[in-house]
């Protein structure tokens, strides 16, 4: 057994003691810190969190070691039977992902901080945690008082675990199966609301695959006095971090049931039906992979559809979502020059920032689209008896209920299985190419009995000068410029920050200055590194970025009210 134990006996300097019990059995010995998480497919430098390493033997004798790689260390263990390896690890960043030590909690996503050995990682698992008694402990592995288990490496990386004295609780019941709801933070709950709603969807999804891989699951949520969204999936748990706190069961209400509908789903995708490239995780490297497009774009579908499909969103609700996918989608002109798949890959080389402009497009919104388009094209083909959820409640049964990842090829094998039909040309045009997304979506929300509707930016400066910005103090800083457009002629360039509209300062309105001098030219004063700079942008008679939505036909024939029933049933 490896016995891991954390000690937070200083809170405010944000340090957490560990220290760990390996058992060793040969003459070198090589210690791992993770260098990635699962759930964000990109590489991860958590050891430049460490502080004071130190490793002894059974006799407390310091032993040598030596760093081969940024998060390895080789241990010379020659005629030693076991070791202990002692550090701190500073833990200042609270996000869904992340491991967080204050006054108030001790909050560890154990692939940050743990350590693990090759010859160990398959034997179980002991964690001792000191901590205040006042603080209870909320996670998915097995607890005694403050004594945790866990079976193996990957169930501890995979368990993050919240100690406080703030935690809020509940629960309820879906076929057998507990789902904890664990709120941390200040929020004043709606019990009744939030239980109704997430066993809705929760029943819904489950329907869908006849079972849920693991007997309970938690819903580990840190409400934020700030403005915070983020969720991370684990197999048997999600971390979700959302704020400020006032908000939560009002204007953020459907925020906290779309991130936890999303991440419930990927109990079944992604953490059960996994790519083969990920079969099992390897946390030494990258873990390279084409199928972000399902990993994240089928849960993003299917995350908001699920709220859709039980009654939790309206559809006028859930078309909002879906036009914030196609406006996101139709802003990106990465989808111009990089496919999905590629993006997918290249998470790890850049992860899930926007990165080089127009270089790349986003695994959760291109891979959303595709998944309503593939739902839709099997509704058309299978005369409105099967739909994506049968695809992947097959994966899951025939993946990995049999020990198996899943590739593209197992993807769209089964994809035509269900069908009937080919999707060769779909892979190669839009998983694989660069084709424009109209006509198939067009096709799509017309089969189902919806419309497809743009119209110029409300905007003067997206629709007419083709430019986007997000406010600073009074004055605007540029984030994204229309290829061609007039702020692209006329010189602007990212991160300007925009102070004057010929001659007069912003403060605050940009857009009313600029729909003021409708028809004159437009001489932008900007400040670029330090300098002040006037930029005139040559004005056309055209509009540029768009503004998207989808609309349920007033009049639906026959066929579309069949299709769109089985669509949403």
């Amino acid at each position: 057994m490896t016995k891991y134990f954390f000690s937070c006996e200083n809170p405010s300097q944000q340090y957490i003691s560990i220290k760990t019990i390996f058992q060793v059995n040969s003459n070198s010995t090589i210690l791992h810190l993770p260098s990635w998480r699962p759930g964000r497919y990109e590489l991860g430098n958590f050891a430049k969190n460490l502080k004071g390493f130190k490793v002894f033997n059974q006799n407390n004798k310091v032993l040598s070691f030596k760093k081969l790689v940024k998060d390895a260390w080789e241990v010379d263990t020659t005629g030693v039977t076991e070791i202990r390896v002692e550090y701190s690890y500073f833990a200042s960043e609270l996000n869904a992902g992340s491991t967080f030590l204050n006054e108030d909690q001790l909050y560890v996503n154990p692939v940050n901080c743990c350590l693990f050995t090759d010859d160990t990682k398959e034997d179980s698992i002991e964690i001792q945690l000191n901590i205040p008694n006042e603080w209870r402990v909320a996670g998915s592995m097995k607890q005694t008082e403050n004594r945790l288990i866990a079976t193996n490496f990957e169930e501890l990386a995979d368990s993050p675990f919240i100690c406080s004295n703030s935690l809020q609780y509940n629960q309820y019941e879906v076929n057998g199966t507990i789902f904890h709801i664990w709120l941390n933070g200040e929020v004043k709950p709606d019990w009744k609301r939030l239980v109704k709603d997430f066993k809705a969807f929760t029943s819904k999804q489950m329907e869908k695959f006849m079972e849920f891989p693991v007997t309970e699951y938690h819903f580990l949520i840190h409400i934020l006095p700030y403005k915070a969204y983020h969720g991370v999936e684990h197999q048997r748990s999600t971390v979700i971090t959302l704020g400020p706190s006032y908000e939560v069961f009002q204007s953020l209400y459907k925020e906290l049931l779309g991130v936890s509908s999303h991440e419930l789903y990927h109990t079944w995708n992604v953490k059960a039906i996994r790519p083969s490239e990920m079969f099992p995780y390897d946390f030494t490297k990258e873990n390279y992979s084409e199928l972000g497009y399902i990993c994240e774009g089928v849960t993003t579908y299917m995350g908001d559809l699920f709220l859709y499909k039980s009654d939790v969103f309206t559809l006028d609700q859930y078309l909002l979502e879906m036009n914030k996918q196609l406006q996101k989608h139709f802003d990106n002109h990465g989808r111009f020059n990089y496919s999905v798949a590629e993006s997918s890959f290249d998470t790890w080389l850049d992860g899930y920032v926007p990165g080089a402009p127009a270089r790349k497009v986003s695994i959760y919104t291109e891979g959303c689209l595709l998944a309503f388009v593939t739902d839709v094209m099997l509704l058309q083909a299978t005369d409105d008896q099967f739909g994506l959820d049968t695809v992947m409640k097959r994966l899951y049964f025939d993946f990995y209920l049999k020990g198996k990842g899943v590739s593209e090829a197992d993807y769209k094998a089964v994809l035509e299985n269900v069908s009937g039909i080919s999707f060769d040309a779909f892979f190669e045009d839009f998983v694989h190419g660069n084709r424009p997304y109209e006509s198939i979506l067009t096709e799509a929300f017309e089969y189902i009995g919806l419309e497809l509707h743009h119209k110029p930016s409300s905007f003067y400066s997206h629709g007419r000068l083709g430019f986007k910005t997000v406010p600073q103090g009074s004055n605007f800083i540029v984030k994204v410029i229309y290829p061609g457009s007039p702020a692209n002629l006329g010189g602007l360039m990212l991160e300007d920050e925009i102070i004057a509209v010929n001659e007069y300062a912003c403060l605050g309105e940009l857009d009313k200055w600029l729909r003021y001098f409708d028809n004159d030219l437009k001489h932008i004063t900007i400040l670029r590194a330090g300098k002040i700079i006037q930029k005139t942008l040559p004005e056309v008679d055209r509009n540029f970025y768009m503004e998207y939505e989808v609309k349920k036909l007033e009049k639906m024939n026959t066929p579309q009210i069949k299709a769109f029933d089985a669509w949403r049933k």
